[in-house]
């Protein structure tokens, strides 16, 4: 079955109670890529799990001499202005999206994880377009009622008819079907390039959910560049015949 061929490791078997989980997958001008990374660098967050399938393209990223899965999950907690901890953050990052068959048992065992681990909402974002759009906005779905009530309390507007598509739809059903509070944050993207500005919109929704988070744009347009580099040889690694790809490797930053 699919669902045996995606397994998820763990570094450390911490409990995040409450915490709120930030999923960001490549998707329309890398923009949830790019505000995933940042928050984990900003937010000096640990890796703490990871996620492999035989499906999933050969490399591994390094990151300081440390080899990690093409899927990593990562932890932590930010210090607020009065220098106590604030809400653990947890975060999953990738440079790639999987295949189709692999989507459906990919969002179980991240959602399997977020249960087991007392995550208490997931935030998944994407970038879409919106062309002619004067002041593009961003768009909200949620999973559960409580989900919905919260983009009323961060003043996002809901998104009452339409199709998500990919990890973020198939974790808004899943969702749905479980009881997990899960919300899609669509946020204005370019197609053209990596869009640090979209990033950084949803970033500023993301803040309202996590004020310890402080929004610096200009960090963006470096982590776009990035991302775009890893993002490319990621690709490419797929695109090479097996043999080839098997010798390609990713390194980060």
């Amino acid at each position: 079955m699919a669902e045996d061929l995606v397994k998820l490791h763990e570094y450390s078997n911490d409990s995040y109670d409450g915490a709120l989980m930030i999923v960001g997958f490549p998707s329309v001008g890398l923009v949830s890529s790019i505000a995933a990374n940042f928050i984990i660098r900003t937010s000096k967050l640990e890796r703490v799990a990871g996620v492999t399938a035989g499906g999933f393209p050969p490399f591994t990223l390094v990151h300081e001499g440390v080899p990690s899965p093409q899927v990593r999950i990562y932890a932590g907690k930010r210090d607020c202005d009065d220098g106590e901890p604030c809400q653990q953050i947890v975060a999953v990052a990738a440079e790639f999206m999987p295949r189709v068959d692999l989507v459906q048992p990919l969002v179980s065992r991240l959602l399997d994880y977020a249960s087991a681990k007392g995550i208490k909402t997931v935030v998944v974002m994407e970038g879409m377009e919106q062309p002619g759009a004067e002041e593009p906005e961003i768009y909200g779905v949620g999973s559960t009622e409580a989900s919905r009530e919260m983009l009323k309390r961060y003043e996002v507007e809901e998104m009452r008819e339409g199709m998500v598509s990919g990890i973020s739809g198939v974790m808004l059903f899943e969702g749905d079907m479980r009881g997990i509070n899960v919300i899609c944050l669509l946020g204005p993207a370019r197609t053209d390039f990596p869009d640090a500005r979209g990033s950084a919109k949803l970033l500023e929704v993301i803040a309202r959910m996590l004020p310890e988070i402080k929004i610096d744009p200009e960090p963006l347009f470096k982590e776009a560049e990035e991302i775009e580099k890893q993002i490319r040889m990621a690709m490419k690694s797929v695109q090479q015949p097996k043999k080839d790809a098997i010798e390609e490797s990713i390194v980060y930053g």
